[in-house]
């Protein structure tokens, strides 16, 4: 009993210590601070010893060291706490302070570097008092010892109590290292330096914006570009720590670091992405410049089976996605994505590479954080969407959105310029209409088009008189395929139907 104490106050004192480092970029954790002080003070014999004999594991060896010390130490201050707490409080206060004095002895110290083990101390001696008093009856004669055997109803009260405890130090100690990675991500990020692409994307094409209030821009700023992924935390992944491979129905396998990546010729494209989850008229789609390596020459570097059909990608998070091996090598601009809109990739969206590939939507084709590709067929392997029911093919459907004015409105009479976005994904758009209260289409002016990976803008100028008035637009491709208005949900597909907005005139 004495020992469950000590480690579950011991848990809670680090796990929570490793929580504050975390929320303060200048703050260290407790055992961090320690080991790096052992390290300073560890003659050179030792340290060639410890290099020597476990490599570039010598840091982990040491942390998990310390641990274990850590460990007997609260084992042994539990057990003792059990007749006098405050041996373990004091026990407690001097980790505590070793805590302290090792963050401050860093050279980057501030007075904040002894919060953590200031607050982990507290937590953890807090832990020891109410585990005791779960431990001790209420009666005790009014000394610490107390004067009858532990009853069974206090012995379970303890027991979940402390396995209480132990959760929540665990919960604290995993979001501080998600707190703590986040930060050499975003770290990481920052240091990234990006190589100019092989194959420059041209200037966006003057009439590429019409200049109306309301309308999308030509190209989406990051962050206000959409993200819809299944992480609930985002991934985040030091580029000094993110390796790819490439491997399945190929010839040769590849690993590569992001340096190895970023010192391919890169390409630089503008491709619009949208998400089958989007519905008619909706906000999950964006248009941005990419650079990265082309992936079908990566494959082609790979050698892929004729007989590979699915190129299955996953996510440092484990996510997976499949994406037809046809349409990555059939000269679209696929690309393994290390920049969006001239700077590295946010975190949000995929840092320090992603998945890009022209036409698809992104369930099958967009994977973020991507650290391995495996070439394989559609039957040997269900990716993650599939498994729950959505299409192993989806290319993106002929679309357009009134972006202004907006659903119920209020406008002045006379003319009226109605605005928005069309996009047919690696086809192109080649007209655009719009139909006020069911009347005849109008043809809308189009502006310059990008490429056919991107979306187009347009604008319809047209008098309406007061009164409720209903808005609908309708694209046509450039293989003459007019967008249908037949209503269907997102799943399992894509959405269809023509986007509908109701305003006022007066």
């Amino acid at each position: 009993m004495g020992a469950l104490v000590g480690v579950a106050s011991g848990a809670v004192a680090l796990g929570v210590a490793h929580l504050v480092a975390a929320l303060d970029s200048r703050a260290s954790s407790p055992i961090v601070a320690v080991g790096s002080a052992a390290i300073d003070i560890a003659p050179e014999w030792l340290k060639s010893f410890a290099i020597r004999t476990f490599g570039v594991q010598d840091k982990l060896v040491l942390l998990v060291g310390i641990g274990a010390v850590v460990a007997a130490l609260a084992v042994v201050l539990g057990v003792a706490s059990l007749r006098r707490p405050r041996i373990g409080l004091a026990g407690l206060t001097l980790l505590g302070a070793a805590g302290v004095l090792a963050a401050l002895s860093r050279p980057d110290a501030t007075g904040a570097s002894a919060l953590p083990a200031i607050a982990g101390a507290s937590a953890g001696a807090a832990t020891l008092l109410a585990l005791h008093r779960r431990l001790v009856p209420a009666a005790t004669d009014g000394r610490t010892e107390p004067t009858q055997a532990l009853e069974p109803v206090d012995r379970r009260r303890f027991l979940v109590a402390s396995g209480v405890a132990i959760v929540v130090a665990g919960a604290a100690a995993g979001f501080g290292q998600l707190l703590s990675r986040r930060r050499e991500a975003d770290a990481s990020r920052a240091a990234v330096t990006l190589p100019d692409p092989a194959e420059a994307a041209p200037p966006s094409p003057g009439g590429a914006e019409l200049g109306v209030d309301g309308l999308s821009p030509y190209f989406t700023p990051n962050e206000e570009f959409y993200r819809v992924d299944t992480a609930l935390i985002v991934p985040a992944v030091p580029a000094e720590d993110w390796s790819l491979r490439v491997h399945g129905m190929v010839e040769r396998e590849l690993t590569m670091s992001f340096d190895e990546l970023a010192a391919r010729p890169l390409i630089e494209r503008d491709i619009t992405l949208a998400c089958v989850s989007n519905e008619v008229g909706g906000p999950y789609v964006g248009n941005a410049r990419w650079v990265g390596a082309s992936l079908a020459g990566l494959l082609g570097e790979a050698g892929v089976d004729p007989a590979a059909t699915q190129l299955v990608s996953t996510s440092a998070d484990g996510f997976t996605c499949g994406t037809p091996v046809a349409a990555v090598t059939d000269g679209r601009d696929a690309m393994l994505a290390i920049s969006m809109n001239g700077e590295p990739l946010p975190i949000e969206h995929g840092f320090p590479v992603r998945m890009v590939v022209p036409g698809l939507y992104g369930y099958v084709s967009a994977t973020k954080w991507v650290v391995d590709l495996e070439l394989t067929t559609f039957e040997a392997f269900d990716p993650y969407w599939i498994r729950r029911g959505w299409a192993e093919m989806a290319p993106i459907k002929t679309q357009s959105r009134i972006d202004t004015p907006r659903q119920g409105a209020s406008v002045p009479a006379g003319d009226l310029t109605a605005a928005g976005v069309a996009w047919a994904q690696h086809v192109g758009i080649e007209r655009v209409e719009v139909r006020i209260d069911e009347g005849a289409w109008q043809e809308a002016e189009l502006a310059v088009e990008g490429t056919i990976d991107t979306w187009r803008q347009w604008k319809l100028v047209a008098p309406i008189g007061a009164g409720e008035h209903r808005l609908q637009v309708r694209a046509t491709d450039a293989g003459d395929e007019v967008q249908t208005d037949a209503l269907a949900e997102p799943f399992p597909d894509g959405a269809t139907g023509w986007h509908t907005v109701a305003i006022q005139a007066g």
